[in-house]
């Protein structure tokens, strides 16, 4: 349980220990789930054929599944798209049929099932070529945004907070896959938008956190490092609880009524802003305490005044 002092600081450094051994605990699990299971890549990333269908009237989107299935696509995913009278299907790439006429016999499947009343809206090919370059690609977008990071809060604060800041966005991308993992969510280019913004976010709240801390060590002379770390995120709190309240109750607007098509992109960045928000506290913060962060470390350097001398005096 978290105490609280008569000043009303509250104690998180007091579970730091626990709450590195969780958080270790959820990276191995989310680790070993990517790497047994495995990730339900999106048709971005394997490759397949993207059909735009519009109807006349309001689409059953069970009797086009059941159509689809019947005809050798049990895996088509079908969705509305924008109304009810636009329907999405997504077809992962097939070695039986050419993807050129895929599109033509998926039409004719639908208007034979539903005469006079479907017509083609578009159709995109992805080859599987082009998915793997967008994983990569994906990849490295997300590793070149660690070092950026890495390097600025270096730059900005202080190396110790650097490394706690990385370790926390790292926790939280690796905590977030393995979610998606462990679901069987797809995951395709909107949720790497996501995990992308999951990083802006916890980077967003980790920065605050080290400026106040950095604050914190500069203006309380006579505490230790923990009474000064607590005392800071303290400050922290109606700031980091007013902004993820909000930012939650906009993505449970998405996560409920978006729609299928964003419904991945809500759930990473619902779950996101929750364990962002922890690790600003529990990782970046405890991490540069265990490297031993203090308060010469992030004091300014003397400035000389002008005129004075510096010299020693024979």
């Amino acid at each position: 349980m978290i105490a609280i002092n008569f000043n009303n600081t509250i104690n998180f450094m007091r579970l730091k220990v626990p709450a590195l051994i969780l958080s270790g605990i959820l990276v191995i699990a989310s680790l070993g789930l990517m790497a047994t299971k495995g990730m339900n890549w999106g048709l971005d990333f394997t490759g397949g054929t993207v059909i735009e269908v519009g109807y006349q009237r309001d689409a059953d989107l069970s009797a086009v599944r059941s159509v689809l299935a019947d005809a050798g696509f049990p895996d088509a995913v079908v969705q509305y798209f924008g109304s009810s009278r636009e329907v999405l299907i997504r077809i992962g790439p097939r070695d039986d049929i050419e993807q050129v006429t895929l599109g033509e016999q998926v039409l004719r499947l639908l208007g034979d099932a539903d005469p006079g009343t479907v017509d083609m809206r578009r159709i995109e090919y992805v080859g599987p070529s082009v998915g793997a370059e967008l994983k990569e690609q994906g990849g490295l977008a997300t590793l070149a945004a660690l070092i950026c990071i890495l390097i600025y809060v270096a730059f900005r604060f202080e190396w110790r907070f650097a490394l706690g800041a990385v370790a926390a966005l790292a926790h939280d991308v690796i905590i977030t896959l393995g979610l998606f993992s462990l679901l069987g969510l797809e995951f395709d280019l909107t949720v790497l938008a996501a995990v992308l913004a999951v990083i802006g976010y916890s980077l967003n709240d980790t920065i605050v956190v080290c400026d106040r801390i950095r604050e914190g060590f500069r203006r309380i002379r006579e505490s230790e490092p923990v009474e000064v770390v607590n005392e800071s995120l303290t400050g922290t709190m109606s700031r980091t609880i007013i902004t993820s309240v909000t930012t939650i109750l906009v993505l449970l607007v998405l996560f409920f009524k978006g729609g299928e098509l964003i419904h991945g992109f809500a759930t990473a960045l619902l779950f996101g802003v929750v364990i962002g928000t922890y690790s600003s506290v529990y990782i970046a913060s405890s991490m540069s305490l265990l490297l031993g962060i203090s308060r010469e470390d992030l004091m300014p350097p003397p400035v000389e005044k002008e005129g004075e001398n510096t010299e020693p005096l024979l």
